[in-house]
């Protein structure tokens, strides 16, 4: 999916990439001012973590690992897409691995730590996330809307002729879904259909009245871009007709700029309060499988209707 060629400047320079060889980014600026930010290693075997007092500094911050894959059995392989939330007062890691004896049987699991500092005390396996379905799930993420905390993910649903779909259901506890899931998106228009049927890496994001979700679509090479669901503030989230997907991608490559297949995106803030999109992209087409994802920001404006305006991905 190719983007126009015009030139772009982001309203606040950031100096891109952040991060090399970071894919699938997720940044969240704690209570404490300080910025953290953990990715999927090329390595695939272990979770990590920077923190920085600016949002800049990440780039040059200590990476710390968390946690290391076991080495069989379950959570040993394709150690994928970890997100850092601190909920109810403890901390909890969000990834996605595979198992020794089938690396493609990938899962949602969580960590939990209650220090107060996530690079101090210890992380505790809360283990896997169960659906009602034991296949193929990844990228779960969480947020708290009008009181209720909600999970959102990915997974292969049996019956349902995709790779990936995008779910969403309340939660008891961090590592427990409260109710059944509601399907909110399947991969159906044709940028959301290249390479792969994909729809995944889910981001919230609440501004206007309304209730944003974004997400990834087709296969993660140059055709990868972000979609966009959004849905009334007031309304009954768990219901899929309260939830409208724009018929175009959001966010893709851009030629012109010199990246291609910028997705699985989070969302953070300047110091001083500016919206930032923070994504993966290469500088080059590439393949599936090419380990050159670097972390990207970019801060983004809201269009007149208050859905946000990403723009184009600029260049480095």
């Amino acid at each position: 999916m190719t983007g126009n060629t015009t030139a772009w400047s982001s309203p606040t320079h950031f100096d891109n990439p952040l991060a090399l060889r970071r894919a699938d980014p997720h940044i969240v600026r704690h209570s404490d001012g300080a910025y953290y930010f953990t990715a999927t290693v090329p390595t695939y075997d272990s979770v990590v973590l920077r923190r920085s007092a600016t949002l800049q500094g990440l780039a040059t911050a200590e990476e710390h690992i968390l946690w290391r894959r076991h080495d069989s059995g379950e959570m040993s392989r394709h150690i994928w897409a970890p997100e850092l939330h601190h909920v109810d007062g403890r901390w909890y890691v969000y990834f996605a691995a595979g198992s020794s004896e089938d690396i493609q049987s990938i899962r949602m699991y969580v960590l939990e730590n209650s220090h107060p500092d996530p690079l101090a005390g210890t992380w505790v396996e809360r283990g896997r996330i169960s659906t009602p379905w034991d296949t193929f799930a990844l990228d779960a993420t969480t947020f708290e809307h009008r009181g209720v905390r909600y999970l959102s993910w990915a997974q292969r649903e049996p019956g349902v002729e995709t790779n990936s779909n995008l779910y969403l259901a309340p939660m008891d506890d961090p590592w427990t879904l409260g109710d059944q899931p509601v399907r909110l998106s399947m991969p159906t228009h044709d940028w959301e259909t290249r390479g792969f049927r994909v729809n995944e890496g889910p981001a919230a994001l609440a501004r206007h009245g309304k209730v944003f979700l974004t997400f990834s679509a087709s296969a993660t090479d140059s055709n990868y871009c972000l979609g966009l669901l959004t849905a009334s503030a007031d309304a009954d989230l768990l219901d899929q007709a309260s939830w409208e997907k724009n018929p175009e991608p959001v966010f893709a490559t851009n030629t012109g700029t010199g990246q291609y297949g910028p997705g699985h995106n989070s969302f953070t803030a300047t110091e001083d309060g500016a919206d930032v999109l923070v994504y993966h992209a290469r500088p080059y087409d590439a393949e599936v499988g090419d380990p050159n994802r670097h972390t990207r920001l970019q801060t983004f404006e809201w269009k007149h209707d208050g859905s946000p305006d990403f723009g184009v991905p600029v260049p480095d």
